[in-house]
């Protein structure tokens, strides 16, 4: 069952070179999913009150056009398959023309919050969304091959900005921090996010970042040493020109 809802990219959507971000198309993504379960009856209120919520463990996201202002866009959803503990669920945002800007596959888990633990997504869960076909993007491992010897960066804090309804540290967030350490010039062709351990006010992320070829390496660490999130930019083939 698709989902699509029309907006415009707003000034202040757009990052200092003047176009939507890797950040910024996340949240557009985001919105879409929610917006759907919440059309649906089964969105925030109502997993609370069962003690559910739906959680992300993953992004593959392939950028195929920057969004500008003023762009008139497209964003829609879709969920594509349930594999025992996971759900599949994909994105697009095109212009109202119909060209791509961005697509994505997600996996999320289906949390029981009474435990913390996944469960097994069952027949109540399922019937809201019936499924749909899968777009055709690079495969790619859900977890992520991370690079040995990544150079340590400047530790910092949680702040209450980076926290969304669930208290813990919005998804989107991360890859908007990770943006810190990309060169300049880095344009990104594909996005991948791991989500590992969630992270909560006050808590202290300890970066570790190195570039090999191509590809930016990004991991958000707690102070123990335990990965909260991984990620693997891939910059376009004009960028490595």
């Amino acid at each position: 069952m698709h989902y699509s809802y029309t907006t415009r990219v707003r000034f202040s959507e757009l990052d200092h070179r003047g176009r939507v971000n890797e950040a910024g198309v996340i949240n557009f993504f985001q919105d879409a999913s929610t917006f759907q379960s919440e059309a649906l009856g089964v969105g925030v209120d109502y997993l609370f009150s069962i003690n559910r919520v739906w959680v992300l463990n993953s992004w593959n996201i392939v950028f195929e056009r920057d969004l500008k202002l003023g762009d008139e866009i497209v964003v829609t959803t879709w969920p594509c398959a349930f594999k025992g503990l996971l759900a599949e669920r994909d994105f697009t945002i095109t212009l109202k023309t119909g060209e791509m800007c961005a697509k994505a596959m997600t996996n999320w888990a289906y949390v029981n919050l009474a435990t913390g633990r996944p469960e097994r997504i069952d027949e109540e869960a399922k019937r809201p969304y019936p499924p749909d076909e899968p777009l055709e993007l690079p495969k790619a491992d859900r977890k992520i091959r991370m690079p040995q010897d990544m150079e340590e960066r400047e530790r910092f804090r949680v702040q209450k900005r980076d926290l969304d309804e669930n208290g813990h540290v919005n998804n989107g967030k991360y890859v908007a921090m990770a943006l810190e350490y990309l060169d300049e010039s880095f344009c990104t062709g594909r996005l991948r996010v791991e989500y590992k351990k969630q992270a909560h006010y006050g808590d202290v992320f300890c970066p570790k970042v190195k570039r090999e070829g191509s590809y930016f390496y990004v991991a958000m660490c707690d102070e123990a040493g335990k990965t909260c999130a991984n990620m693997c930019f891939e910059g376009k083939v004009s960028d490595e020109e």
